[in-house]
């Protein structure tokens, strides 16, 4: 409704008028009239958490001049507008929507970004354009944000057993500030470094890393690593986890059975046996003289109770005598690493007339050879045997008395009866060569005594180095007699040796 005119005519409309414009809401007029303007803004901190309700609370005490009121996060060229009369943010709603005098706010399903200083301001509508007229003194805003689930990440390539790893695990958007990490490997704690607080994009959370460095192990395929996140606004502790396995490799342990020489145009095989490898990514491949196979008798993979997994890889080959010597190599691309190579050679052995091979032959004749090898070493060991002892037996003659008489040990009576007459004894000189001893020889002689003169080797010079024995012979070669021997010297030996008569 337009106010009523006020001409200069009519003189007793002049407070009528007054009145009409003070209601009307001038500026100045409720300053003039001595009611003052106020606005209040109570709150100075709230604290809440992501997706609850934030109230703000904000009342004026007249509508004061005119002009909008709204409500601004932060102060100065960098604030945001959250409400205004015109229009407001989509979670942003009035408390009371028709109030003139409560200008109260309400932030539905609060985020981390909501954080912040709010304003509660009333402007003043001027020709130049709003200006502010009253302000609040702010009311500081903290949501307290969970930190996100915590992140696990390992190394970009995988590494074998008895390397060194780091693991990172993250987490971001929390607030207050305080976390606390701690690392497990299959539900054990283990020593980490202390994790590395950073503000997050607003300002008003934080973001976390924490990483931890392990020796891996063979074993670890099945081991699980675990970051455990505390947080004051946790009920409990977050956990990130992380297979192992993901960051681990198990190179193969290749081999390649070597068969035995075998004959020509027989059939041989070759088997390549990959074994303990993980990841299960693998490729075999045959080599015939470093040329590529077309091999497809291969296994499957077969997991052991450890996790490895392991294959075996078989090529059939026909011995022919030109393959004679060609080398089959098993190649193991595992993991798309360096490859790993086995080889082995193959042997022939070729047929013989008598239907025997080479190879067979060759085997026989070492068996020969080591026969005859072995008689001539036993023959020289019994020839050794029987010189040391014929050196022995002759050491012990040479040792005995220079007398000696050796007797059988049975006599016919016509021996006794010619050894009871000492002068039917026969003589004969014994030439050995033994060194002289000073025993004199006792002589029995009589005229039916026969000599024989008996020399095993060159004579000496002299009769000074001659032995002699008696031989008590029935009979000697018919000889003719001699006579008796003279006396040898003292320096001569005498032995006495008795043989039965025939």
């Amino acid at each position: 409704m337009e106010p009523l005119p006020c001409g200069p005519g009519r003189a007793a409309w002049p407070l009528t008028c007054l009145v009409l414009l003070s209601l009307h809401g001038w500026p100045g007029v409720g300053a003039q009239m001595g009611l003052p303007f106020e606005l209040r803004q109570p709150q100075n901190k709230v604290v809440v958490k992501v997706g609850e309700t934030l109230n703000l609370t904000c009342t004026m005490s007249t509508d004061g001049p005119p002009g909008a009121v709204k409500w601004l996060k932060g102060w100065g060229s960098g604030n945001e507008t959250v409400y205004e009369q015109k229009g407001s943010l989509p979670r942003v709603t009035r408390v009371v929507p028709e109030s003139g005098t409560d200008f109260s706010i309400r932030i539905g399903d609060v985020r981390v970004e909501d954080a912040g200083t709010y304003y509660c301001v009333k402007f003043h509508r001027t020709l130049s354009g709003d200006v502010v007229f009253r302000h609040g003194k702010g009311t500081e805003v903290l949501v307290h944000a969970k930190p996100t689930a915590p992140v696990v990440s390992g190394p970009d390539r995988r590494a074998g057993p008895r390397q060194s790893v780091s693991f990172t695990c993250t987490a971001g958007g929390f607030y207050p500030k305080d976390i606390g990490v701690k690392w497990l490997k299959n539900n054990e704690e283990i020593s980490a470094l202390q994790p590395q607080i950073t503000p997050g994009r607003t300002n008003s959370s934080y973001n976390m890393s924490s990483t931890v460095t392990l020796l891996l192990q063979e074993d670890d395929i099945r081991s699980q690593l675990i970051c455990e996140v505390q947080h004051a606004t946790l009920p409990a502790p977050m956990r990130g986890k992380y297979q192992l396995s993901k960051a681990l490799r198990v190179s193969p342990r290749v081999r390649v059975d070597l068969p035995s020489p075998v004959e020509v145009n027989k059939t041989v095989n070759f088997t390549c046996h990959v074994e303990g490898f993980y990841p299960e990514d693998v490729a075999v491949t045959w080599l015939e003289n470093r040329r590529e196979m077309k091999v497809e008798n291969t296994s499957q993979l077969v997991k052991t109770p450890q996790g490895l997994f392991e294959l075996r890889s078989l090529v059939e080959v026909k011995a022919t005598e030109e393959k004679n010597g060609s080398t089959f190599t098993c190649q193991v691309v595992h993991d798309a690493q360096d490859p790993v190579n086995k080889t082995a050679t193959l042997w022939i052995a070729a047929p013989t007339r008598e239907g025997l091979s080479d190879w067979s032959l060759s085997d026989s004749g070492n068996f020969v050879i080591y026969v005859v090898v072995g008689v001539v070493c036993t023959v020289l060991v019994l020839l050794v045997v029987a010189i040391l002892y014929l050196i022995r037996a002759k050491q012990s003659k040479g040792k005995s008395s220079p007398s000696a008489r050796l007797h059988e040990p049975e006599k016919s009576s016509e021996a006794t009866t010619q050894e009871s007459d000492p002068n039917n004894l026969t003589y004969a000189d014994l030439n050995f060569e033994k060194e002289r001893k000073t025993i004199r020889r006792m002589v029995e002689m009589s005229q039916q005594s026969e000599y024989a003169s008996i020399q095993t080797s060159r004579a000496p010079a002299g009769n000074d180095n001659l032995t002699y024995a008696d031989l008590d012979m029935v009979h000697l070669s018919k000889a003719p007699r001699r006579p008796a021997p003279h006396p040898e010297e003292a320096s001569s030996e005498y032995a006495s040796v008795q043989i039965p008569r025939k």
